[in-house]
């Protein structure tokens, strides 16, 4: 029998694998969301379960990052980041209303137009710098982190996909994670680098995925600086920029609208709403027969 923490660990959505550097939230104390009419269990109610349920791994640590009403009425959504020894990954389940029984697996959008009411946000939304035509039939819309290994992976594979779809928008959305210590400055500096030119922003965001494993919390006010020098703008004005309150309102704003339409970890990619998160585990031909598909939908 398949064992629970496989089940939990990896969730399949359509065939697409959700395997993410995941966010990190904080828990919901209270006990229930008027909101949603939605009975929440306790903290202490999850930890218990979680340490009934994986506490013969001596080597597994979980962190409980969000209990809040689930898309679906009636049921309460659990976000957790579990850790072992090979790194983090993003967990989700389900409690039902009776409190007795949990749900492992992906409540995915449903209708005629299942992807519209995500696709219709984003366009409202996105402020990140952006490649391809506006009017494009096709958004490619990524939220990443510029200290997610995982992001560094999957860059080849995006790079790829936005250079054979020229005809497709291309926009990319910071979302660092709370869980990465220079994150947040990571995406502050590609705020401000993006504001001062488009073109410095990709080579800005490309160089530093590339020598991520040598920026630290303690050098990367230095090490950025350089980078932003090395991308063609002045990384002392960048540097006083990615300092001040309105790139981190910019920040905020981008971490808001990732929220919103759904992510929970990095990299997540957007093709016309549609929500992508393994994304280097994709075909090419998958991730273009998307985008061609998409394209077709929205003529």
């Amino acid at each position: 029998m398949r064992s629970l923490i496989n089940l939990i660990v990896v969730s399949l959505l359509a065939g697409i694998l959700t395997a993410q550097t995941p966010a990190t939230k904080k828990p919901a104390d209270q006990a229930t969301s008027t909101a949603a009419a939605t009975t929440l269990p306790s903290e202490a109610t999850v930890d218990s379960f979680m340490q009934q349920t994986f506490g013969y791994e001596p080597q597994m640590t979980w962190k409980i990052s969000a209990i809040k009403p689930a898309p679906a009425p009636g049921l309460a959504e659990v976000d957790i980041v579990m850790s072992t020894p090979q790194g983090p990954s993003a967990s989700r389940f389900y409690v039902t209303p009776d409190g007795e029984h949990a749900v492992v697996g992906d409540i995915i959008p449903f209708g005629a137009k299942p992807y519209d009411p995500v696709k219709q946000k984003l366009e409202k939304g996105i402020t990140g710098p952006s490649r391809g035509p506006k009017d494009a039939p096709v958004t490619i819309v990524e939220f990443g982190d510029l200290q997610c290994p995982a992001c560094k992976t999957a860059q080849p594979v995006i790079e790829a996909l936005v250079a054979a779809e020229p005809n497709a928008r291309f926009v990319f959305q910071n979302f660092p994670l709370e869980m990465h210590n220079w994150a947040a400055k990571g995406a502050a500096f590609a705020d401000c680098v993006g504001q001062a030119s488009t073109d410095a922003f990709w080579k800005f965001v490309a160089k530093t995925y590339e020598t991520q494993g040598d920026i630290t919390a303690a050098n990367a006010d230095e090490k950025l600086t350089a980078l932003a020098d090395g991308a063609g703008v002045k990384g002392a004005d960048i540097a006083t920029c990615a300092s001040t309150p309105v790139t981190q309102a910019h920040i905020d704003a981008s971490v808001a609208l990732g929220k919103s339409a759904g992510v929970t970890g990095t990299p997540t990619l957007y093709i016309n709403g549609r929500s992508i998160g393994n994304v280097s585990s994709v075909p090419a031909d998958t991730l273009k027969g998307l985008v061609e598909f998409a394209a077709k939908q929205g003529r």
